[in-house]
């Protein structure tokens, strides 16, 4: 009879975890969890330079076929702008060249991944390579308004 009190109360334990169990599990998870969170942020980091690389290299394209089609003579510009955009929205909307036929450099402005928003700092031939202020010539150059740095140690907008 004593033999079997002893093997439910053995059976008994041995279904569940004790107090200490659990603790020690919940912390090795927290542990783990709090290990993981540092990798997620700066994969979300480099993801989002990614994408800023990714929209600098779209407009700076977009900016360097208008300049190319406007040496070739495929529309008018403004004889100051030495043959660059006046802003953004015109390599969007396009231009109405020769014969009628409409050029159209970018399909949308893209979103800024640091900043959130569809404005960017613009250059023109005439600014200061280091100004952060646009004279509003023309389109030369693009760059974040992100005062924030990169995983590379450079400040974004100087990309």
């Amino acid at each position: 009879m004593v033999s079997k009190l002893h093997n439910r109360s053995m059976a008994k334990g041995a279904r569940g975890f004790t107090l200490l169990e659990l603790i020690v599990a919940a912390t090795i998870l927290s542990i783990l969890t709090l290990m993981a969170l540092p990798l997620a942020r700066v994969t979300i980091q480099r993801e989002k330079e990614k994408q800023l690389r990714q929209a600098l290299w779209e407009m700076r394209d977009a900016i360097d076929r208008y300049k190319e089609a406007a040496d070739r003579g495929a529309f008018q510009t403004k004889v100051d702008s030495q043959n660059y955009p006046p802003d953004l929205d015109e390599l969007v909307k396009g231009v109405e060249g020769q014969a009628g036929k409409k050029y159209r450099f970018l399909r949308s402005i893209p979103t800024d991944p640091m900043t959130g928003t569809k404005e960017w700092g613009l250059r023109s031939m005439q600014d200061d390579p280091d100004s952060d202020s646009w004279g509003g010539q023309s389109v030369f150059d693009v760059y974040t308004k992100s005062e924030k740095t990169g995983l590379d140690g450079t400040k974004y907008k100087d990309w």
